[in-house]
Parts: structure tokens; sequence; C-alpha cells
């Protein structure tokens, strides 16, 4: 089945931080701001609540006010994609059922972190949610986080399911990746979750990406992904190369306090990240700052 906004999922998507204050209260000035400079330097969708948005960590009224502010700030110039995963498959299901999906094009929802289900109990879980879900899912594969991969076989039985558009792949392995692209249905978005090889991938035929990176550089990031996707490779290579210390930088002490870094230096959101995390470390600080005068 066709998905009219797996075409709108093309480019550059950023999946947003959380800004905080210095109490760790939610900053909803700096996420205006941050909305802002997405809107105006090219990026093509937002996603909210992801894993770079400290999801874990944001009860639910904290992330509807999130959500109606990003809204608001967006006033509908963006699609907006909205992180709604989870292991409990049951309480997943009461939670779509209660979410407001006004003004949402999407859900990205991860796979099954800690418990590791096998293939069959993944493809079941997204199925359960994929019948419920009143917006097209996209899938989220992220071993190094969740504990377990969702494989190709598995990848390809939900990719024909009607209701899930695509998926998005931080698994880092390009084996996988490309038997995904070989034998996908034509429609199923496969998107690269990782800023790195985002332009190895989309040689390999990946739409676009979600990424970390854009959250401080959109303009120059969506750029190097619009070359690519036009398959101007040489045009892409020297914005990739100029962005690649960073793109890996903001990962070396933990995610989203690295990409924070850069983002305080801009003047759009302190550098505070909510327990259990915690500020990246001096030397990774100096490094980050370092980068931006690259």
């Amino acid at each position: 089945m066709s998905h009219p906004i797996s075409q709108q999922l093309k480019g550059t998507g950023v999946a947003l931080v959380t800004p905080f204050k210095k109490d760790e209260s939610i900053d909803f000035d700096g996420l205006k701001k941050l909305v802002r400079h997405q809107i105006d330097n090219g990026t093509n969708y937002l996603v909210i609540m992801g894993t770079t948005g400290e999801s874990p960590c944001i009860s639910s009224a904290e992330k509807q006010a999130i959500i109606d502010c990003v809204k608001t700030e967006n006033n509908g110039q963006l699609p907006l994609v909205l992180g709604l995963g989870g292991n409990n498959t049951y309480a997943l299901i009461e939670a779509f059922k209660q979410q407001n999906f006004e003004g949402i094009s999407a859900v990205l929802s991860v796979s099954p972190y800690y418990n590791k289900p096998n293939q069959k109990g993944i493809v079941t879980h997204y199925q359960m949610l994929a019948d419920v879900s009143p917006l097209p899912i996209m899938l989220y594969n992220v071993p190094g986080r969740t504990g377990s991969n969702i494989g190709v076989e598995a990848t390809l039985e939900l990719a024909e399911h009607a209701n899930i558009l695509g998926t998005k792949e931080a698994s880092g392995n390009f084996a996988q990746c490309m038997e995904i692209i070989q034998h996908k249905p034509k429609d199923f978005a496969v998107i690269s979750g990782d800023d790195a090889f985002t332009l190895p991938f989309i040689a390999m035929g990946m739409q676009g990406v979600i990424s970390v990176i854009a959250n401080a550089y959109p303009k120059a990031f969506s750029q190097m992904i619009q070359h690519c996707l036009n398959n101007e490779f040489e045009l892409a290579k020297p914005l990739h190369y100029q962005l690649l210390d960073a793109m890996n930088l903001i990962f070396a002490d933990g995610s989203p306090g690295g990409i924070k870094v850069l983002l305080n230096a801009m003047g759009i959101c302190e550098t505070t990240v909510r327990k259990p995390l915690h500020d990246v470390s001096d030397a990774v600080r100096a490094k980050l700052l370092q980068s931006m005068k690259a």
C-alpha cells in the first residue's frame, strides 16, 4: 500500500532535543528557537520525542506540552513525526488509543528494548500496534539501545502491513540494510538512523535520514542530503567531511549531551540533560567547540 506520508519523509528529518533550563524544567523558549532554526534552514520534517528528546525521562503531561509547543511554532510548515514506543505491547496499545494525534503525520516506534523478544515477538508486537494505530508507523531498529535487532526477514514481513510505512535503520549493518533495500516493497521507506553513514546509505538506496547533528547544522546537513538524493555525490562529499568530526563527537560521551553543547554555543538552549544522563566531559566539550571552528 502506498503512503503519501512516506513521500513527505524524504530528505532530512531532525530528532529534536528537548531543551531544559538549568533546574531541568522544560525550556519552551529554547524549543521554539530550535523549531524555528529547523524551519528556516531546510529541514524536511521534525521528529518529536525520540531518544534524542530524552523521552524516557519526560512525563506524559510534559510530552503533551512539548508536542503542543512544537505544533504551535511549526504552524503546519513541516510534517511532524511522534516517537511512541515501548516494551510492554499492551500498555503501548493503550497509549496509542489515548494519544491525541492531531497535527501529527506518522509515528516512530522503537523496537521493544530490554526484554529482547525473538523475531516472531518483534513482528507480532508491531503488527498489533499497526492494527490499532490511526497513523502509519515507522519501525525503529537501534540494536545498540534495544539489545535486539529487527532482522531482514522480520522487516520485510512487516513491510507488507498496510499501516507500516518504513523503517529507521540504526543498526549500522550495511549488509542488512542493502538486503532490506533490495527486497522491500517499492514504497516502503528506508531511512538512515546514523548521521555519519547517511551518504553511503543514500547511495545504496535509502531516502534520507532522521538526524541528530542537524539540530545544530540543519542547513549544511540538509544540503548534503539533498545533493546525495540528486546523485551529486561530488558536491555532497565536502559537506559530509566538514561535518564528520562533529557527527562522531556528539556521541562520544552520551547523546544528547554532545549536541546540546553545540546548541548552547549557538545560543539556542542550555547544555542541561536530565538524570540519569550527565553533561559530557570537559575534554569532549573542548573538542566539540573546536569542531565548530572548522
